[in-house]
């Protein structure tokens, strides 16, 4: 996961038509949490996309998650209309729509800025990282150096737990650097989330249960580790990193850091074993690889990429297995796609969108789609 800012400037310069919708059911009947618009949204060649619903219309929407049992998505939102000046979470009824007119529960605080958010077990509950104990206001945003975009690492950002009506039933991290990007094994045991911590001086991943006891450091190598999900049996975890190729650019991230940044224009898919072991580099495309997760199977991960395009976009979906072989493009557009999530069940996959924008905005909208496997 990652601040939703990135989101807004990668995807800028992407305008698309108006919304059309109609709706329908699966080919065996059964009806869906939501009923799916038809077929004008997916792109030629999108082969996986049986139906495509639009979820919200106006905004910036992202980094939406299913519920353990798919009724449900959490998911952070900024959006005038809503008088939300910099992420917030939401919740998401899969039965609704949403618009600058029609505003999802709100399960954050409404202080400070927001990310990442996440189901626990039973559904009942979420997680997900906040600033707003380092003040009510949004926090600045970073200085951009030498034109370059730069991700902030808020060290006030801490990791908590809400129930679906918006209170705060705990707090699981305390530190005095940045604790984000929090998400569950689907097993129901353990989060993964990014930190900093002053005696390692840099961001790796650490595990801990979902009291937030028994923490691990799980990544030891030198730049960010983030934005982490586990596999389908909780034995993996996938993530995006830093992929230096000399020493300057390790330099140019030490430096960065310092200053509270990151610049994410160079990333790629690692994997390791959910104790720590077996790291090993799944991409060697080039670019921006981020928001990696798992396919049902276990054996491919589905993640956003530019390393397509000279110009540094579009972002479009891909996906690889885990030794590396056998990329495959999921997604054609000319806009952003990223942010995906496959349902607990396999049957349906979300990700977060510029594609069908209402002319001259620059929304990101939630989108989910009906998978199929495809030839």
């Amino acid at each position: 996961m990652k601040p939703l800012q990135f989101v807004l400037f990668m995807s800028f310069v992407f305008l698309s038509a108006q919304t059309l919708s109609s709706c329908g059911e699966t080919e065996k009947g059964e009806s869906l949490p939501y009923e799916p618009n038809a077929n004008e949204h997916i792109h030629q060649n999108e082969k996986h996309f049986k139906s495509l619903h639009q979820m919200t219309f106006g905004g910036s929407n992202a980094e939406a998650y299913f519920s353990f049992d798919n009724s449900k998505m959490v998911f952070q939102a900024k959006n005038d209309h809503w008088d939300v000046a910099c992420d917030q979470i939401f919740l998401m009824d899969l039965s609704e729509t949403y618009s600058n007119e029609i505003m999802p529960p709100k399960i954050s605080t409404g202080k400070g800025r927001t990310t990442c958010s996440y189901f626990l077990p039973g559904d009942s509950l979420i997680l997900y990282s906040s600033t707003h104990l380092g003040g009510d206001p949004c926090p600045p945003e970073p200085t951009r150096l030498g034109g370059r975009y730069s991700w902030p690492i808020y060290r006030t950002f801490d990791i908590f737990v809400a129930d679906l009506e918006g209170n705060t039933v705990a707090q699981l991290t305390d530190n005095v650097g940045y604790d984000a990007e929090a998400t569950v094994s689907p097993q129901g045991d353990k989060i993964v989330f990014t930190s900093f911590r002053e005696e390692t001086g840099d961001l790796n991943l650490y595990t801990m249960d979902l009291d937030g006891g028994n923490l691990k450091q799980i990544t030891t190598e030198k730049g960010y580790q983030g934005g982490a999900f586990f596999s389908p049996d909780g034995s993996q975890i996938v993530f995006r990193g830093s992929a230096f190729m000399s020493d300057e650019e390790i330099e140019e991230y030490k430096e960065l850091l310092g200053k509270d940044m990151v610049q994410p224009t160079r990333m790629e898919i690692f994997v390791v074993d959910s104790d720590g072991s077996n790291l090993r580099q799944v991409t060697q495309l080039g670019g921006a690889n981020w928001a990696p997760f798992f396919h049902p199977s276990g054996e491919k991960i589905i993640f956003s990429s530019n390393h397509h395009s000279e110009r540094g976009h579009p972002f479009n979906l891909f996906m690889i297995n885990v030794d590396g072989t056998g990329l495959e493009q999921i997604t054609f557009g000319e806009t952003f796609e990223s942010f995906p999530m496959f349902s607990h069940d396999g049957k349906h996959l979300v990700f977060s969108s510029s594609r069908n924008n209402e002319e001259g905005t620059r929304d990101i909208n939630v989108f989910i789609a009906e998978w199929q496997e495809g030839e």
